[in-house]
């Protein structure tokens, strides 16, 4: 059977992939999983310089599921060629860094190193995260910057180049036909929503940056929804993410239109279930007597009709 999934130039083995920002770079869920049997691992964002990320309380769990002001702490470029890059190489992944620069002229940076560096299969954008202040989520809710980011990164970007959305604008799928029309290879959709907690005891918000990344089963239909959405919309690959803890979440988002799909935040409770959907796919198509995954995606909007 074909499960492989072509973004681009790069042909995945496979369409699970883990997250930027749930799967650190790898070495963590190495432990548990063989990294070389995913479809891809996206690394941390990654700035120029090594970022600390935000001051006070970072994580918050919430009802099925959690809130992150993280703020893209990350070992920056230099550590990240230097240790990172060599340990997933070592391990066989396909290594799709997430690029997440503080302003244009930074992203195109990283865009032109990363892309000069071997064993970099793909770059992907981050113009989503909601829990940064320079730059962060400016970049993917304003058309305008929007465009103007993803005109230079193409520029400098020698890579597929996947366009990690935002889902807190008015119409999602608009932002995915822009990043099309703008060179992207792929798009993955969706990062976080917007959420925030109150500390109840203080009486104040209780992330310093008073909003945080909402992330979780809570946003699965909310990101199948997008995912149904841009798939009418553009004819690039979508990367299904939000909430996917289980092999029928997984089929849902590749029925709505994802060729290929990203574990997050349920890499933190059970580290190994990349690894039971890729086991857990090949038996779906097995049984349903299928010869190709891609017979599968988007197949909801033909009415069940392959």
């Amino acid at each position: 059977m074909d499960v492989s999934v072509r973004i681009g130039s790069l042909t995945l083995k496979n369409p699970v992939t883990v997250a930027s920002g749930t799967a650190g770079y790898g070495e963590e869920l190495s432990v548990y999983i063989d990294l070389s049997k995913l479809g891809a691992v996206f690394t941390k964002g990654l700035s120029l310089k090594p970022r600390e990320g935000n001051r006070g309380n970072r994580i918050a769990e919430t009802s099925s599921g959690m809130l992150n002001s993280i703020g893209l702490e990350n070992v920056g470029i230099d550590r990240f060629l230097s240790e990172k890059l060599p340990f997933l190489i070592g391990k066989k992944a396909v290594v799709i860094p997430n690029v997440a620069g503080h302003t244009v002229e930074e992203n195109a940076e990283l865009c032109r190193i990363l892309s000069a560096a071997e064993g970099i299969s793909a770059l992907e954008l981050n113009v989503s995260c909601p829990n940064v202040k320079e730059g962060g989520m400016a970049f993917g809710t304003n058309m305008r910057i929007f465009t103007g980011l993803l005109d230079e990164a193409r520029k400098h970007a020698r890579r597929p180049l996947i366009v990690k959305l935002s889902p807190n604008v008015t119409d999602i799928a608009e932002f995915a036909a822009a990043a099309e029309k703008c060179g992207a290879d792929a798009v993955s959709a969706v990062n976080t929503y917007l959420g925030m907690k109150i500390d109840v005891g203080k009486k104040k918000p209780f992330f310093n940056n008073i909003v945080a990344g909402l992330s979780g089963p809570a946003i699965k239909p909310l990101a199948l929804r997008a995912v149904y959405q841009i798939y009418e919309k553009v004819s690039i690959p979508v990367i299904g993410l939000g909430g996917i803890a289980s092999l029928d979440d997984m089929l849902e988002f590749i029925m709505a239109g994802a060729s290929a799909i990203s574990i997050g935040t349920m890499n933190m409770i059970n580290p190994r279930l990349s690894m039971e959907l890729v086991d857990g796919l090949e038996e779906y198509i097995r049984a349903e007597k299928l010869s190709s995954a891609r017979e599968l995606v988007g197949i909801a909007h033909r009415g069940g009709k392959a």
